[in-house]
C-alpha cells in the first residue's frame, strides 16, 4: 500500500516555555491522526473494509445458526474485533516501515523529544480511529440488519475491557512486527497475510465452531480469536455461550491470553524495535 502525502514532521519543543509531557503527547496524537485521515488509501481500506465486508457477508448469509441467533449477528462481532486488528496491528505493521525507510524514525530519534512521545502518538491515533470505526460499524449494522445493542452496564463494560485489551496487544504487535519488514513496500507483505490468515481461522468469515479442530487451537494461540469470543458474549444471548468450544464464553480466559499477549508485544518491541533501516545502522 502507498501514499503520497507527506511524512509526519517531528513535534519538538520550540524556544520558551516547554510544553509538558501530556501536551507533547496529545499535540502528537493530533498529528498522527491527520496524517492517517490524509492518506485516503489509509482511511479506505482501515475504515472502509470492514463495513464493506458486513454488507456483503450480511447480503448474502441469511437465517440463524443456533439457539436463535442471526448470521448477520454473529457475523458483526467477529467485524468489529477485525476493525480493531485492522486499525491497530494492520495499520502500524505496514506504516512504520514506511516510516523507517524514509527516514522519519531517524530524524526522530535526532531531535530532543522524548522517544516515548512518538509511541504516545501512535496510541492516540489508533484510540480516536478505533472508537471512530466502532461506532461506525455499529450505527451501519443496527440501521440496516437491525443488530441488538448490548442491554445491560455489565455488557457494556466487557465490551469496554475486551477492546482495550484486544487493541493494546494488537497495536503492541503491531509495532513488533513492524521490525520484520526490511523495506517500505514490504511491509505490507509481511502483515497483510498475517492479519488474512487470522481473520479466516478465528470465527470472523465462519462460525468458529464450524472451523476443524486443529484449526480452532491454531487460532486459539492469537489475540483475534479471544477478541471474538469475548465480543459475542456481549453481543449474542448469554445461552449462546454453551456453543462455545469451552461450553461458555469463558471470559476469564479471554482477559489472561489478551493480557498476556499485550506482555509478549511489549517484550518483543522492547527488544526487537528499529528506529532505522540495516543499511542505515
Amino acid at each position: 500500500m502507498t501514499t503520497t502525502t507527506k511524512p509526519a514532521t517531528p513535534i519538538t519543543a520550540t524556544r520558551g516555555r516547554r510544553p509538558g509531557a501530556a501536551a507533547l503527547a496529545l499535540r502528537q496524537g493530533r498529528l498522527e491522526t491527520t496524517q492517517f485521515l490524509r492518506s485516503r488509501e489509509s482511511v479506505v481500506f482501515t475504515m472502509g473494509f470492514p463495513i464493506i465486508m458486513i454488507l456483503i457477508f450480511a447480503s448474502i448469509f441469511h437465517g440463524t445458526i443456533g439457539g436463535g441467533v442471526k448470521f448477520t449477528q454473529y457475523f458483526i462481532t467477529g467485524m468489529i474485533a477485525t476493525g480493531l486488528m485492522t486499525v491497530s496491528f494492520q495499520n502500524l505493521g505496514i506504516w512504520i516501515p514506511v516510516e523507517r525507510d524514509r527516514g522519519v524514525l531517524k530524524r526522530y530519534r535526532g531531535t530532543p523529544m522524548p522517544k516515548w512521545v512518538w509511541f504516545a502518538g501512535k496510541v492516540i491515533m489508533v484510540v480516536v480511529i478505533g472508537i471512530a470505526e466502532t461506532a461506525l460499524l455499529l450505527a451501519v449494522a443496527v440501521a440496516l440488519f437491525d443488530l441488538d445493542l448490548p442491554g445491560t452496564a455489565e455488557k457494556w463494560f466487557t465490551f469496554g475491557w475486551v477492546a482495550v485489551l484486544g487493541v493494546t496487544a494488537c497495536t503492541l504487535s503491531g509495532i513488533a512486527i513492524s521490525s520484520l519488514a526490511r523495506s517500505a513496500r514490504s511491509g505490507s507483505a509481511v502483515v497483510t497475510p498475517v492479519a488474512l490468515v487470522l481473520q479466516f481461522i478465528s470465527g470472523v468469515f465462519f462460525v468458529f465452531t464450524d472451523l476443524p479442530t486443529w484449526m480452532q487451537q491454531v487460532a486459539a494461540l492469537f489475540p483475534l480469536k479471544w477478541m471474538c469470543q469475548g465480543l459475542r458474549s456481549v453481543f449474542l444471548p448469554e445461552s449462546f455461550g454453551a456453543q462455545e468450544p469451552g461450553g461458555s464464553f469463558e471470559l476469564g480466559r479471554v482477559a489472561m491470553v489478551l493480557a498476556l499477549w499485550c506482555v509478549i508485544g511489549l517484550v518483543v518491541c522492547l527488544t526487537t524495535f528499529r528506529w532505522t533501516t540495516k543499511r542505515d545502522g
